[in-house]
């Protein structure tokens, strides 16, 4: 039970106030701009859109500095506007196929198709404090080429052509796809609201899901097929025009991960697959997404489900930030009603505790 704060308008505003000022800083120091934040903290912006589904850089820059950087917050606030918003329709699947690459890397075939591209990462930096950030320093313009017009096939593609992975899944046509922003969660789920809860997952505990099957819990031996990077066109069917209509191009990461199976009386041994797709860059968000995709497919596939990143129920009942702050930090709404009576009933039972041993030694005595 909640006890209702009365007469704490006036605390509540003036701790409003104090949040702005908080959030401000030092006056003497400029301010932050949305632009600076949307191109020199890209990849916060990028998870921020990502978690709270909603992909406009502007409005996660501003969720940003709203939330003095506490990325969790912000996703909430981008996830509160995204609920404001209409909804139109539904746009074509994209075809990440025909990406607009920017990054690609794969660690399963040296001289891949269309060749590796390493683009812009931390790989192979030296972990090390770049003092020269501090002091406005100005970095050289990177090198630049035409565009490679050599086809990019996704490894699983490849591997798909002779058989010697699971050919990927296919929904039929008029099946609908679930929508977890509309309609709650239900058990069993399908792998379309598995994939739309954990791109909507928290990064970190995803991260941790996915160390888990390496180490064992989820017995999952991965290679990275395929991360891929950069943009990819987006298509909305209008009803009045009859044909799809291009409304711009999004930045994606996609991550295929290529996993070991032994095959069963039905099937042959082949390769199976994990899947990862989030917005912007956001590699690590797919790689442990697509690890924790292909441990969830366990039963799918007949195999044992006793580690935890194989629960359903769990991963997805807990992978989502918003919801877990909402409950952790509930714990901060005042209480008084239910720890009173706690506190009275742990009274009586210390009192009754003290009888009793009372009556015990007072036996013992008389003998």
């Amino acid at each position: 039970m909640y006890v209702a704060v009365k007469g704490g308008e006036r605390a509540i505003e003036n701790a409003h106030r104090l949040l702005a000022h908080e959030r401000r800083g030092d006056r003497d120091v400029p301010e932050v701009t949305l632009a600076q934040i949307s191109e020199q903290l890209a990849l916060g912006v990028d998870r921020v859109m990502t978690e709270g589904s909603l992909y406009d850089r502007e409005l996660a820059a501003l969720a940003i500095k709203q939330a003095r950087g506490d990325m969790i917050e912000a996703i909430f606030l981008v996830r509160a506007f995204r609920a404001t918003l209409p909804r139109f329709g539904a746009t074509e699947p994209v075809n990440t196929g025909e990406m607009q690459v920017r990054r690609r890397i794969s660690s399963t075939f040296k001289d891949v198709p269309g060749g590796q591209i390493l683009g812009p990462t931390f790989d192979y930096t030296h972990r090390l404090l770049d003092p020269q950030l501090a002091e406005g320093f100005v970095p050289e313009q990177p090198a630049t080429s035409e565009a490679s017009q050599a086809a990019t096939p996704r490894v699983t593609d490849i591997l798909g052509r002779d058989g010697l992975i699971e050919s990927s899944p296919q929904a039929e046509a008029d099946t609908p796809v679930g929508d977890l922003t509309r309609e709650p969660l239900s058990f069993p789920a399908d792998r379309d609201l598995r994939l739309q809860n954990l791109a909507r997952g928290d990064e970190g505990f995803l991260l941790a899901l996915g160390y888990s099957t390496q180490r064992g819990y989820g017995r999952n031996h991965p290679f990275a097929g395929e991360i891929r990077f950069g943009e990819v066109e987006v298509e909305f069917s209008a009803e009045d025009v009859g044909f799809a209509v291009p409304l711009g191009a999004i930045e994606l990461t996609e991550c295929q991960m290529v996993n070991q199976f032994k095959g069963s009386t039905t099937e042959a041994p082949c390769f199976t697959r994990g899947y990862g797709l989030a917005f912007g860059q956001s590699e690590r968000k797919t790689m442990s997404m697509a690890l924790v995709d292909r441990a969830l497919r366990a039963r799918e596939l007949g195999e044992e489900a006793a580690a935890p990143a194989q629960d359903e129920e769990f991963v997805m009942s807990h992978s989502d930030n918003v919801q877990s702050t909402g409950f952790v930090e509930h714990l901060k709404l005042p209480h008084y009603v239910d720890f009173q009576s706690e506190l009275g009933l742990l009274r009586k039972l210390r009192q009754e505790f003290a009888e009793a041993n009372q009556a015990v030694e007072l036996q013992e005595a008389a003998e």
